[in-house]
């Protein structure tokens, strides 16, 4: 991150579920990040709510000891330096955020801007701002603003995401309620819009007229490990799908938005994610495809099968894979599908999205070695190593006419230090700032799960998923899918792990 950056207004952060994992191993690294780019200064501060017993100095010793233990082993020493000065304006309120007591005790330590981060299992989301509207803590004035920041998952179906909504937004306005996901802090997710509407080469062949397909793949090495009594009640689909896979969907097809204010892009993305086409039972059967992974060998780990997993049933029915093709039902994308895929357990870890170019409609190259030339692609690298790729074909050299693949590529590390950063660094910043743009707003949220709930629907019914071997890209199955319609999946590429 470069250039001029304006601090955050001062704010106290209240984060609710202070001593859990989100809050050591994303939140603190990312405020220590802030700190030391000057995203915010000292009259920032960070009011923790737990459980555990204990003072200020507790909640310090606990989040600085992850740290030393975590991927900030190596911090430089300006990281350092911005954990000590953060680390002083932490503090710690004890209690249970379940009764009424804890409220009234942070009603009496706060004054001025707040933000409520809700760092909790998601069955406490309602219950939070049900409390902290009944103690006056969600009451904004001329001078002081009160905003509430939501992890995933919000709601496991639509009906339920429709409830909360309604639950939440009974209480306070959309403009204070921030829907957080974080693949929208990555560099590379923000960039698809810059990409595309900031290049005309590229805006001008962005529809179906050149456009032959788009692959959104989510692909983890990582297995349930001890998140199983979670991860059975939820699945890949609801975990991921709704959530960050339909957020870049949304940057990807949208239209280009009357500006780049926050509601005339949340507008667009809402539109896209109401495009998206309803299947029917049957329809959803045939446009979906799960998985759950069995016993295997990720690099020289032994991966035991999901349903061998610590709290996962011995009979669950639960996908960690699912690969699902989508239309989007615009003028823009008609007859272009979306193909996403996502899994735990997999050969690579592995985010990106592939735009694939339909072929050149006519070869001069008849009788040659060239006569069949590969597509031209876009490859949208999100994680692990951020950057955009182009696949074109140039003339190999030699006498004979022949083409070769190359690829043009840019890596974000290359050209720009962005550091150890986590992504929550300017979902935080803007939360403090009040810009929405990149938080889902209300319609977009039940757009998506509108989209997933004819999967929903139809696997409810369904036996045990597709198996696939842990360390490998999913079940057989999914690469027919794609290849009803002639296409095949992106291979991900094992240098990236």
């Amino acid at each position: 991150m470069t250039g001029a950056i304006h601090p955050a207004p001062p704010t106290t952060l209240v984060i609710f579920g202070a001593m859990g994992d989100l809050t050591r191993r994303l939140l603190m690294p990312a405020l220590t990040n802030m700190t030391r780019l000057g995203m915010i200064g000292d009259d920032f501060s960070v009011l923790g709510i737990g459980i555990e017993p204990g003072d200020d100095d507790t909640l310090r010793t606990a989040l600085a000891t992850f740290r030393a233990s975590a991927s900030t082993a190596h911090a430089s020493p300006e990281q350092e330096a911005a954990w000590d000065r953060l680390q002083a304006r932490v503090q710690y309120l004890q209690g249970d955020f379940t009764q009424d007591d804890v409220y009234a005790r942070l009603s009496d330590r706060l004054s001025g801007n707040a933000a409520f981060y809700l760092a909790v299992p998601a069955r406490f989301f309602g219950d939070i701002v049900d409390r902290l509207a009944a103690n006056g803590l969600t009451h904004e004035s001329k001078s002081a603003f009160r905003r509430i920041a939501i992890e995933k998952p919000f709601g496991h179906d639509l009906a339920s995401a429709q409830a909360l909504n309604a639950r939440i937004l009974s209480h306070v306005a959309e403009t204070q309620i921030y829907r957080i996901d974080h693949f929208l802090g990555k560099e590379t997710v923000q960039n698809i819009m810059t990409a595309r509407f900031a290049n005309m080469m590229i805006e001008r062949v962005w529809n179906a007229d050149c456009i032959a397909h788009v692959q959104i793949t989510a692909a983890e090495t990582v297995d349930v490990g001890t998140r199983g009594a979670f991860y059975d009640a939820t699945g890949a689909l609801r975990d991921m799908v709704p959530n960050h896979l339909f957020q870049l969907l949304a940057m990807v097809a949208m239209e280009p938005p009357a500006s780049f204010d926050a509601e005339a892009i949340r507008n667009e993305k809402g539109k896209v994610l109401k495009a998206v086409r309803a299947y029917s039972p049957a329809k959803a059967r045939r446009n979906g495809v799960r998985g759950a992974y069995g016993a295997g060998t990720i690099g020289e780990r032994a991966v035991p099968a999901f349903t061998a997993s610590p709290d996962i049933a011995p009979d669950s029915t639960t996908e960690t894979y699912v690969a699902l093709k989508l239309m989007v039902d615009t003028w823009r994308w008609a007859g272009v599908p979306f193909y996403l895929r996502t899994g735990k357990a997999m050969e690579i870890r592995d985010t990106e999205v592939v735009i694939t170019f339909k072929p050149v409609p006519f070869a001069q190259f008849h009788a040659t070695a060239a006569e069949k030339l590969p597509p031209n692609r876009l490859i949208i690298q999100i994680q692990p190593d951020e950057g955009l790729s182009m696949d074109i074909n140039i003339k190999r050299p030699g006498l004979e006419v022949d083409t070769a693949p190359i690829a043009l590529d840019f890596r974000y590390a290359d050209s720009f230090d962005i550091g150890a950063m986590t992504g929550y660094e300017s979902l935080i910043h803007d939360l403090f700032a009040g810009d929405q743009t990149l938080f889902q707003r209300a319609d977009a949220i039940e757009a998506g799960w509108a989209a997933v709930q004819p999967f929903l629907d139809a696997w409810a019914s369904e036996g045990a998923p597709d198996t696939y071997a842990a360390g490998t890209t999913g079940p057989a199955a999914a690469d027919e899918l794609l290849a009803r319609d002639g296409f095949a999946w992106h291979t991900l590429d094992p240098a990236k792990t």
